[in-house]
């Protein structure tokens, strides 16, 4: 074999790993069993999630102030499209429990917003060091929400994506990201600081 070759070979396997690391071993969509959506109801019902809520939304509110002063556990997205928050649960002590119902009510709360859910999925991979699993729920504004014939599309917060990560069965974050199209068939997109009112209400 040639040296040329032999470098090939080389590049060869490294671009096979890593294209392995980025397909996913297992795809599945997220369906809870009657069990998981009696204790989401239950969970609404807690102290727990209140004070999850209360926390997220007083960070929220320290952000806008002083970024600064904002909790190291969280952070706060602010891109030209893109806003949002990621909650650092591997900082935290919160249980997997709540995390993965914060999860789910952050989907139910967008739901009553002229929402549709688009996709609601589960992708594990397997990374070198460790088994990743991302849970992911993506929707998308009604396209006729508000809308009458002619006018631009209202698309009330843009497109919108919660996730959240496990590393070994263990919560390492959740990102909550609204993405407003820039196309000139829809309407400006709302104010984030409105969506934030609307979920942690």
């Amino acid at each position: 074999m040639s040296l040329w070759e032999q470098i090939k070979k080389i590049f060869q396997s490294v671009e096979d790993s890593e294209n392995k690391s980025y397909q996913p071993v297992v795809k599945s969509a997220i369906k809870r069993s009657v069990e998981e959506q009696v204790d989401f109801d239950q969970w609404k019902k807690t102290l727990s999630k209140r004070r999850l809520i209360d926390w997220v939304n007083a960070a929220y509110v320290n952000y806008l102030v002083d970024p600064k002063s904002v909790d190291t556990a969280l952070d706060f997205l602010s891109m030209r499209a893109s806003r949002g928050f990621v909650v650092h649960f591997h900082k935290t002590q919160y249980p997997i429990r709540d995390v993965i119902h914060f999860f789910d009510y952050l989907k139910e709360r967008v739901l009553t917003l002229g929402y549709r859910t688009y996709t609601s999925d589960s992708r594990t991979y397997n990374r070198s060091n460790f088994v990743e699993a991302i849970q992911r729920h993506y929707l998308k504004p009604s396209i006729n929400f508000g809308r009458a014939q002619g006018e631009k599309v209202n698309q009330r917060f843009g497109n919108i994506t919660i996730e959240v990560l496990l590393r070994n069965d263990k919560v390492y974050n959740l990102k909550f990201s609204a993405t407003a199209y820039s196309d000139h068939k829809y309407e400006e997109a709302d104010e984030f600081g409105d969506l934030m009112k609307e979920l942690m209400n």
